[in-house]
């Protein structure tokens, strides 16, 4: 099925929201005026090593700190002179926020530089070639991989993204060779900066929609603001030539793209607690800020109803796709539990389980079914993008 990516523009905020013919799938809220940090690079400063969490903080930022942890410095860029690698207090050192800040907690940094590509990750501090694990046919991963092996090196190495299954070699080639331009040029500008530098900045997160929805998938890119248009055909026309044909401009007085496509009521729908299934039961989803809860409930569904088991398992098959459908579109991540109708027969547990992973398999971020607990609660954990939306929407 293909997918519209719709960008539009309210005030104060840019909204890029994916759909599936009328039904929204995910949805992100960037406010132009609010520095994002995510995926920046910066001369850091090291100002305390704490040694019973074996971790650091770095001020990237004059003023801002961001938390590194010592397990995972590999390859470190210092920029002061050093007889070996070990961290001490003073160190100016490169460092990239790889998790944005939640609340009370500071950013995550890395050492490990990442220069993300539409097709490509060019990894610092990783020089093997590894292939993303949705290109599943074996000798799509092997042409792919010998490929690549030409551009290894002793300090970097790359990650194949899935947009890259089926891409001609001079796209990927092409690619490789701008990523590598990219790092080269922003380890060399470093060199010559003093701390708190920022040495490279990411896209702004409606561009990142764009590098990194699946090709095949989007079949239009859609925009109502004409300065939103000229930055997409401008980025597109320098990164990704071959979907300039996908970018559409929408133009109408009567019937703005936000109207058309009810996208403030569908964010407002996407912020309520209560989610109603259409068999009359509901979904109850409660985010905290250790992890996301979720409570299934017959609701209405169970008046009348003679076969009990049975209708358990036919709200929780539903509940169990709508669940799939709303974590994706309010980008809950971290720890999600959910509390299904409690069946007694195994074999539909058992099933229920198969049905759930095969939904959240449609996910394009990471997505794990770690278990069902003696509890009967199931524990499902999501790769943290960005912030999930009801932060997004209501940032203090």
């Amino acid at each position: 099925m293909k997918h519209k990516l719709i960008i539009t523009k309210e005030e104060d905020r840019i909204i890029s929201s994916l759909f599936e013919e009328s039904e929204m799938l995910q949805v992100n809220v960037f406010r132009p005026q609010e520095e994002n940090s995510l995926g920046n690079i910066y001369v850091g400063k090291v100002k305390n090593i704490v040694a019973n969490i074996a971790a650091a903080f770095i001020e990237y930022e004059k003023g801002k700190m961001c938390y590194l942890s010592l397990e995972e410095v590999r390859s470190p860029i210092f920029l002061n002179s050093k007889k070996n690698e070990k961290l001490v207090v003073g160190d100016e050192i490169l460092v990239q926020i790889a998790k944005a800040d939640v609340k009370t907690k500071a950013p995550v940094a890395a050492t490990g530089l990442n220069f993300t590509g539409k097709y490509l990750v060019l990894t610092h501090g990783n020089n093997m070639i590894g292939i993303s694990g949705k290109i599943v046919n074996e000798e799509e991963r092997r042409r792919l991989k010998n490929l690549m092996e030409a551009y290894k090196n002793a300090d970097y190495g790359f990650i194949v993204r899935t947009n890259a299954a089926n891409a001609e070699d001079s796209v990927l080639k092409e690619e490789a060779e701008a990523l590598v331009s990219v790092y080269s040029e922003t380890l060399n500008h470093a060199r010559h900066k003093t701390p708190f530098s920022m040495v490279y900045r990411t896209l702004p997160g409606y561009l990142c929609d764009i590098r990194d929805g699946l090709s095949e998938a989007i079949a239009e890119i859609i925009t109502d603001d004409r300065a939103l248009y000229e930055e997409i055909a401008a980025y597109l026309g320098r990164y990704q030539k071959e979907d300039m044909d996908k970018l559409k401009f929408y133009e109408d007085n009567l019937l703005s793209l936000s109207k058309l496509y009810g996208i403030n009521l569908k964010l407002e729908n996407a912020l309520k607690k209560k989610v109603w299934l259409k068999s009359g039961g509901t979904i109850i989803i409660e985010p905290t800020e250790a992890l996301t809860v979720i409570d299934v409930n017959t609701g209405k569904a169970i008046y009348g109803k003679r076969k009990v088991q049975e209708t358990f398992f036919k709200i929780n098959l539903e509940a169990a796709e709508e669940i799939a459908m709303q974590i994706r579109l309010r980008n809950l991540s971290g720890i999600i539990i959910i509390d299904f109708i409690d069946m007694e027969d195994r074999g539909a547990r058992e099933e229920l389980m198969r049905f759930f992973e095969e939904r959240l398999r449609k996910d394009p971020i990471k997505t794990v079914l770690v278990d069902m607990t003696a509890l009967n609660l199931v524990e499902v954990t999501r790769k943290k993008v960005r912030k999930p939306l009801y932060e997004q929407i209501h940032e203090e």
